[in-house]
């Protein structure tokens, strides 16, 4: 499959392509910065392109079965998160690609007291912005008529282990038996292309933890 990832230089970009090179995927790491993205690969291909101009993700994704966007703004840039959701869908569409898969936010799963992650009281206010321009990104992803699939982390995620073993949710936050909520960088990359391989969740939410 060819696959085409939307910032594939980040920490869990990164480890997606991994995973989907792994696979024996084809993939094109779509980056504003190519030279940022070190690792080489004969299946891999750095293509420069600017997430925020639709016609230049139109151009980078034609050809492809897939689009991955593993697209997050830096702290304080939350508004580039809604910018980049809708460029996405549409430079996705202009491509002529249908099938599109989004690395979510955890702020807006339900927690065990009923209200979102990021309404919580021990929810930490800093990133709180952050959290609500994921949901505000999702809503965006649920009003197109692609064939997305959103995917939420654990409350917390973290370069960590590959062990392929995790749970998987759809629109509550996944606990373990003490109510912590984790994931690592890496068991996350497998849980997206296991629906990019196998597609479970599409027009849907899931989201995986330990």
């Amino acid at each position: 499959m060819k696959v085409a990832i939307i910032g594939a230089s980040g920490t869990i970009g990164k480890r997606i392509t991994e995973e989907a090179l792994r696979r024996g995927h084809d993939v094109t790491a779509i980056l504003r910065n190519p030279e940022r993205l070190e690792q080489e690969h004969e299946r891999l291909n750095k293509v420069k392109a600017d997430v925020m101009d639709p016609s230049s993700l139109e151009e980078a994704i034609q050809g492809h079965d897939a689009v991955i966007s593993a697209f997050g703004p830096k702290f304080g840039q939350e508004e580039e998160l809604l910018a980049a959701a809708r460029t996405i869908v549409e430079g996705t569409k202009r491509g002529g690609v249908s099938r599109l898969l989004i690395v979510g936010g955890a702020g807006s799963l339900i927690s065990d007291t009923g209200v979102p992650l990021m309404d919580t009281p021990e929810f930490p206010g800093e990133i709180r912005p952050l959290a609500r321009a994921h949901a505000d990104a999702y809503d965006i992803y649920k009003e197109s008529d692609l064939e997305w699939t959103y995917v939420s982390p654990a409350a917390v995620i973290e370069p960590g282990k590959r062990t392929g073993q995790f749970r998987i949710g759809m629109d509550r936050l996944v606990t373990d038996e003490s109510g912590s909520s984790r994931i690592s960088v890496e068991d996350f990359a497998v849980a997206m292309i296991d629906e990019l391989d196998d597609p479970q969740f599409i027009k849907s939410r899931f989201t995986v933890a330990y």
